[in-house]
């Protein structure tokens, strides 16, 4: 039998269900039920553990090919299993736990960004990126690293064609002072900011090196907004991401966000410090 943890979120808490995990959790669960087994009695016969079926149902999962097939084969669902289980995959180049957020990104009318890490991929330039995936650990290979930036590429065009859009960003000052990938590939991402924090709907802010009170002590988080004005969150960890659509919880990002805006810099004191460090680089 599969191991329990096969393909699970690589480490943490698995996100919340999303939507598509969620619907195609109870399709399985429907073919599951009218073939006549139960979780249990499936795990052997598929083996994967009953645990691990469960995690899917419930849309806790995303289910590897191993497990799609073996179960279409086991439960006569004449190919309906693998055409479902394709769309919740088909953005190669996505961290699978990031997949639900950037489906739900394409649509938001407000996203809002605290990063204290990296420079989010919105605001990349190609340099910086390739930086980033150049130095990973583990390393990736020279396909994967083209794969990914390709989908990084195709996330960037939002703030180029959703003009109405609200983007927020709050950028901690240091991301800019470490250099990553040296002075020039810096420069340029500078550049790049500014140029899009020129955008009437982009906001850039970044929060001071030097800064007594913090809301945003607790990670890196991000917000967006539906065109049905439903809200939610999506925080990432080193190999983990968690969709928060609980909405006391994405309340409690809400009012840390709403702190973290009045306590960065405002968006032309940013543009301000970002030329001088550009100048002292």
């Amino acid at each position: 039998m599969e191991d329990s943890n096969t393909d699970h979120y690589d480490g943490g808490e698995p996100p919340e269900p999303s939507g598509s995990l969620r619907t195609f959790g109870a399709v399985y669960q429907g073919f599951r039920e009218n073939a006549g087994f139960t979780q249990e009695s499936l795990a052997p016969v598929i083996r994967y553990s009953a645990h691990y079926i469960g995690s899917v149902e419930q849309g806790r999962r995303l289910p590897s090919k191993k497990f799609v097939d073996r179960s279409e084969d086991t439960l006569n669902a004449n190919g309906v299993l693998r055409k479902a289980a394709s769309r919740l995959s088909k953005q190669p180049g996505l961290a699978r736990w990031f997949r639900e957020w950037a489906e739900l990104e394409k649509q938001a009318i407000s996203l809002y960004t605290y990063e204290c890490r990296l420079v989010p991929g919105l605001l990349q330039t190609e340099a910086y990126g390739r930086t980033l995936f150049t130095h990973q650990v583990p390393h990736l290979d020279d396909d994967e690293i083209e794969v990914r930036w390709a989908a990084r590429c195709e996330r960037k065009r939002l703030l180029r064609e959703r003009p109405n859009t609200a983007f927020s960003f709050i950028l901690e000052e240091q991301l800019f002072l470490r250099r990553t990938g040296g002075a020039e590939v810096t420069k340029q991402l500078i550049d790049h900011v500014l140029e899009l924090s020129e955008i009437r709907n982009v906001d850039v802010q970044l929060m001071p090196l030097v800064q007594q009170n913090h809301a945003g002590l607790h990670g890196p988080m991000q917000l967006l907004e539906t065109p049905d004005n439903e809200w939610f969150g999506y925080c990432e960890g080193q190999r983990t991401g968690l969709f928060i659509s609980d909405p006391k919880e994405v309340s409690i990002l809400q009012m840390r966000y709403a702190r973290l805006l009045s306590q960065a810099l405002t968006p032309q004191d940013s543009r301000s410090l970002l030329k001088q460090i550009r100048g002292a680089l």
